[in-house]
């Protein structure tokens, strides 16, 4: 029987050209990863009843899944695959998103922002700004909240389907309605509930698959030093293994960035605000059970996060070293080139992948897609549902809803996101890399929200009209800069600081000057208008809000501590690949 559906599943998904075909043993392990999923949300369906459950989980997790399903959300084939391409293509550098990029933000949610995020009970980021700037910047946040969720979930799907199309001929929108569907489903019936535990499921499988293409790619090289090595002859050109030693100048590095770039646009600015204000993330950290669960769970992920770069980065670097002739941008294939960066990840997979342990990899990247788009329409859900139809149906009809009424909107809420995510997937497909149109997104959105979110909770003078004015110039002069670029090229040497700069260096830059304006337009309309009384900031500003003590709690229980740990294990990391 499994022989003859696996036959049909060849028939349905594959044409002649693919690179690998799946044996029986690789097909089985795909169907019965499904087939648990999908048990798992109609298992939930019964925990899943009013609104606390579906969209924040009953607010019950511990620390560690709280923790593994935050790092998780972030953790797609998006990040498998887009990072992979990106470590081709500037070499080690692209660890800076997973470090500098990631870690001191992360430790900073769970000491500094958890306590304000947590007091206030609040259900999203912009159900934070709705309590400390009102209506107007709650609903600025949550449609551009909205509009980038779909484009990123729609990545998700991309990248899957490419991976599924180089590696086993798959056709690619087989891969993204079967799978997309998958997710909807199983979102449906358990909610974030649900997809917080399949992450949990999913963070394990990604590991154990992911895994394959580092342990035989260094044994094939001779380990690091063999690797570099070999890097070093077929780039002689270039310098991709260090961290930091080339970013004296914007010429010296694969990336064309200043360590200015990367310290302030991307280790201040972008990461920050995406660690600290995305609600994808968030939201899976205000599932905790308490505070010091919550201000743990950051702590738990950044721990974690410091080690994917071995399962992400890794491969791309092996790349350099095993795959010839170069890949190249996706607008650049042709007979004598191929494969482009996005296909570096699969193209390894291949390489090294054999029966079993090829379903086992397929499978790593499969949960990958599911936990990225798992994450993305369950935070669609809710800030819909919360912060852009409540409001307007409450407006419009002037009749309060039962909570089951809250829970049937999310719940066609996530269907509807997932269809409009399978119309972004097919837009991706124009940019040369993934992570290039990534952070474009994230400089338009997320960058100028932390500027808001983070004046709002440690300056009591902010207004309601300087976060709404800050968040609204922050966003309109990104996309400025960005449309400046895109019409007259030479607009690049002011905004990235040098004509030498690629995409990604770009980005970092045009994040700062965002948060930059963002910051100044708040501060400049905030004096110019009343702030509220101190009294209406109780739970929302520090100076206003009393945080609970952890001083009879032993130093090792002490979130702070563990947050000294992992930032000591950061510093020494960055002084090994200096």
């Amino acid at each position: 029987m499994i022989n003859n559906f696996h036959s049909l599943l060849t028939i349905m998904m594959t044409d002649p050209t693919n690179l690998l075909s799946l044996g029986w043993v690789d097909s089985f392990i795909i169907i019965v990863y499904f087939i648990f999923v999908l048990g798992i949300g109609y298992y939930l369906l019964r925990f899943t009843k009013t609104g606390e459950d579906f969209f924040m989980a009953g607010r019950k997790m511990t620390a560690w899944i709280a923790g593994l399903s935050f790092v998780a959300a972030n953790l797609g084939s998006l990040e498998l695959m887009g990072w992979a391409a990106s470590a081709y293509q500037y070499g080690i550098l692209a660890t800076h998103w997973y470090w500098i990029g990631a870690i001191p933000a992360m430790l900073f949610l769970g000491i500094i922002m958890m306590p304000f995020y947590y007091i206030s009970k609040t259900h999203s980021v912009p159900g934070y700004l709705k309590l400390r700037f009102g209506e107007g910047s709650s609903m600025l946040s949550a449609v551009s909240f909205g509009f980038m969720t779909v484009f990123m979930s729609g990545i998700n799907m991309y990248s899957m389907a490419i991976v599924m199309k180089v590696v086993l001929g798959w056709d690619i929108h087989f891969s993204i309605w079967v799978s997309s569907i998958t997710v909807m489903v199983y979102v449906v019936l358990g909610g974030l509930l649900s997809a917080i535990f399949n992450e949990v499921l999913q963070f394990m499988l990604i590991w154990l698959g992911a895994l394959i293409i580092p342990i035989i790619g260094l044994i094939e090289t001779g380990g690091w030093d063999g690797m570099v090595e070999r890097i070093s002859q077929n780039f002689p050109a270039g310098d991709y293994t260090h961290l930091w030693s080339t970013m004296g100048s914007f010429q010296d590095n694969p990336m064309g960035i200043h360590w200015t770039g990367i310290v302030f646009g991307l280790g201040l600015i972008i990461s920050f605000a995406y660690w600290t204000t995305d609600f994808l993330v968030v939201q899976r950290v205000l599932s905790a059970k308490d505070l010091r669960s919550a201000k743990m769970a950051p702590i738990i992920g950044a721990g974690f996060k410091m080690m994917v770069p071995f399962i992400v980065i890794l491969p791309g670097l092996l790349g350099l070293a095993v795959i010839l002739p170069p890949l190249v941008g996706e607008n650049q294939v042709s007979a004598m080139n191929p494969h482009s960066y996005n296909e570096v990840l699969p193209l390894m997979l291949a390489r090294y992948a054999g029966p079993g342990l090829l379903g086992l990899g397929v499978t790593a990247l499969i949960a990958g897609f599911m936990s990225g788009m798992a994450g993305n329409v369950s935070a669609f859900a809710t800030v819909w549902t919360y912060d852009i139809y409540k409001p307007t149906h409450l407006k419009l009809s002037k009749k309060e809803e039962s909570d089951a009424y809250y829970v049937k909107i999310g719940r066609w809420c996530t269907v509807l996101g997932v269809f409009v995510s399978i119309g972004t997937a097919y837009l991706v497909q124009q940019f040369a890399s993934i992570m290039d149109y990534v952070q474009a997104l994230f400089s338009f959105f997320v960058a100028p929200l932390f500027g808001t979110v983070i004046l709002g909770m440690l300056w009591k003078r902010a207004t309601a009209a300087g976060g709404f004015w800050g968040l609204f110039a922050g966003i309109g002069s990104s996309i400025g800069m960005w449309a400046w670029v895109k019409i007259y090229p030479g607009a690049l040497k002011y905004i990235a600081l040098s004509e030498h700069a690629k995409d990604m260096a770009e980005n970092m830059y045009r994040a700062l000057w965002s948060w930059l304006i963002c910051v100044i337009v708040t501060v400049v309309v905030s004096y110019l208008t009343r702030p509220k009384a101190d009294s209406e900031l109780v739970g929302l500003v520090r100076g206003c809000t009393d945080i609970p003590s952890e001083g009879d709690l032993p130093l090792i229980k002490r979130p702070i501590f563990w947050a000294s740990i992992v930032f000591a294990i950061f510093i020494v990391l960055n002084i090994i690949f200096w």
